[in-house]
């Protein structure tokens, strides 16, 4: 037993030499197919067709850039509290993110670069492929900044879909910051409007209350015969002066409680009595009159110029000529491994 496998392993370890040898002696054959494969990746390279990468890096508003939003908002107030730069830009990278966006590029930019008319049923396929065209970063630091990169068969494109695409947000964000900015004004003024009709309303009824009261007081003034103030010596007279309100009001007289009676009958308004009506009559005309347009601010800073890039990414040539080099000799010394075992084989049989 032990001489068979001593034999076996004699023979094993001569076979592989002997095949070594073999691929040395066929290093023509691995030399032609290392070649061929070669070949075909130097072509594969030239035919493909280049694609092309731009990079626009964003930044994020500065508060001096946004000013013009915060126009008529104080942090006095809660509901018209100021809107900060980072408010901005977390809705600006949102809409950068949004699959709303994407689909409106899609549909508005890629689409339309493609000529032609596309089918309905080739669309998903397409998005698929612009989606790894158009990509996103949001940065979380200095060092990783925010930016879009696009990549596509021409250079120029490329770039101009880079910046396309961040205005296109920026414009989507912009949008939605008018709105909110005239919903909040719409709302604050319509809320202090309400303020003011109900303290018109009660201006006007404590009116009448009062009209009421001196009424009475009138009367029992002209049942005494009370046409004019008692006039009353010492520190007496002042205590009485102050106590003429409600009990004691038919003491000022007939003719002072007529007199009133009659102004605030007259009385064409109330709103001089209402307090601090001037100032928000101010701030109503303030809030709506006050027009945000989406030219008076701006959501994003671009970072430096984006360049037309003239190297594509893709197909790496000088890369893909060193696998398909790599491949083919890989290749060529397995076929030679094999036709030299196959040799060494018949070679026994013999």
């Amino acid at each position: 037993m032990r001489n068979d496998r001593q034999r076996l392993s004699e023979e094993r370890e001569v076979d592989l030499f002997d095949l070594m040898e073999g691929v040395w002696r066929q290093r023509l054959l691995v030399v032609v197919v290392a070649s061929v494969i070669t070949l075909i990746a130097a072509l594969y390279v030239t035919i493909a067709t280049p694609i092309y990468e731009a990079k626009i890096y964003l930044q994020p508003a500065l508060e001096s850039d946004i000013a013009r939003l915060n126009f008529g908002r104080s942090s006095h107030e809660e509901r018209l509290a100021p809107i900060s730069s980072r408010e901005v830009n977390d809705a600006y990278e949102r809409n950068l993110l949004s699959d709303s966006l994407r689909q409106e590029f899609f549909q508005k930019v890629y689409l339309p670069s493609l000529g032609g008319r596309v089918s309905s049923a080739s669309q998903n396929g397409l998005y698929a492929q612009f989606n790894g065209q158009l990509q996103v970063t949001i940065g979380s630091s200095p060092a990783l900044r925010t930016n879009v990169t696009a990549r596509a068969k021409d250079s120029h494109k490329a770039a101009e879909w880079a910046v396309q695409y961040a205005e296109m947000a920026g414009e989507q964000t912009k949008a939605e910051l008018v709105r909110r900015v005239q919903a909040d004004f719409k709302a604050a003024g319509d809320n202090m409007q309400r303020g003011i009709d109900a303290d018109r309303l009660t201006a006007k009824r404590q009116r009448e209350d009062r009209i009421v009261q001196l009424s009475e007081a009138l009367q029992i003034a002209r049942a005494i015969g009370l046409e004019k103030p008692p006039i009353i010596s010492s520190n007496l007279s002042n205590e009485l002066s102050a106590g003429m309100t409600g009990s004691l009001l038919y003491m000022r007289g007939a003719k002072a409680l007529e007199s009133e009676v009659e102004g605030l009958k007259n009385r064409s308004s109330d709103d001089p009595f209402v307090a601090g009506l001037r100032d928000r009559e101010q701030k109503i005309d303030l809030y709506r009159s006050t027009n945000i347009a989406a030219d008076d601010f701006r959501v994003y800073r671009q970072d430096g110029v984006v360049d037309t890039p003239d190297r594509p990414v893709k197909p790496k040539r000088l890369l893909l000529v060193l696998i398909g080099m790599l491949i083919g000799l890989f290749v060529g010394a397995m076929v030679a491994l094999i036709r030299e075992a196959w040799v060494l084989r018949e070679a026994r049989r013999q």
